[in-house]
């Protein structure tokens, strides 16, 4: 493995970790610590929460990091990654990006953009922050979960 290959992979690694443990967070106790402040209450915390994170950290690690993984899963097509590391490789990197990627892109953030436009204060916005607790959180948990497999797949892969 080139040292190239061997960095954007231990970044993978690391970023894969960190974006594990926001997600778990999340999945563990933020959404229930939410849903305890009630409906109103939890609703404006959450949309503060999601405009906050999209102007901190948080967004250049999610991007940067899908593109390490996506980067891993193209070398790895390309024959760049050799032996017996490539399958686990490009496993871990398919996983991250399908299942952190697409499944925020796909599912998380447009309930983040219905969340936004609704006003906690009314019944409607109210209904749409209970819908929004379970699906939103379901799929926080798939991201989880991908982060956490893609991270074991890469460091087997190292």
């Amino acid at each position: 493995m080139t040292l190239t290959l061997e960095l954007i992979t231990w970044f993978a690694v690391l970023s894969a970790g960190i974006m594990a443990g926001v997600y778990f967070t999340f999945s563990v106790f933020v959404m229930r610590s939410l849903a305890e402040l009630g409906e109103e209450p939890g609703a404006r915390a959450m949309q503060s929460i999601n405009r906050v994170i999209v102007r901190s950290a948080f967004l250049p690690l999610f991007f940067l990091s899908t593109l390490a993984c996506a980067a891993l899963v193209v070398l790895g097509a390309l024959g760049m990654i050799g032996g017996t590391a490539a399958p686990k490789i490009m496993a871990g990197g398919a996983i991250y990006v399908i299942g952190m990627f697409v499944v925020t892109v796909v599912g998380n953030v447009p309930l983040n953009d219905r969340l936004e436009a609704a006003d906690p204060s009314s019944e409607a916005g109210k209904a749409v922050w209970r819908e929004y607790l379970t699906r939103w959180t379901r799929l926080n948990h798939i991201r989880t979960l991908s982060c956490m497999v893609a991270m074991a797949l890469l460091v087997m892969g190292l």
